[in-house]
């Protein structure tokens, strides 16, 4: 017998993004391996403007707290990015 999925909402879907750039980060464990995952700057910056396309495509239709959460992950995401960055 298999467990019932989660439904998925805006805030899991938006935070499946992000864990998946600080996978690509290097800041993560990969999910599979439990391991840390291996830095792939392209990957990561990838995921970081489909987030920002899906701000801007969003903007004006979402929540307070959806508006929140986005522009504050993209944040967060966008300076680990430059500081992973400097450690090429």
């Amino acid at each position: 017998m298999t467990e019932p999925r989660p439904a998925i909402d805006f805030y899991t879907f938006v935070l499946s993004l992000g864990s998946s750039v600080l996978i690509h980060l290097g800041d993560a464990p990969h999910p599979e391996t439990g391991k840390p995952g291996e830095r792939n700057l392209p990957l990561a910056q990838q995921s970081i403007e489909i987030l920002a396309m899906l701000e801007q495509k969003t903007r004006g239709n979402l929540t307070p707290e959806e508006a929140k959460l986005l522009d504050q992950l993209l944040l967060d995401l966008k300076l680990r990015y430059v500081e992973a960055s400097k450690l090429k």
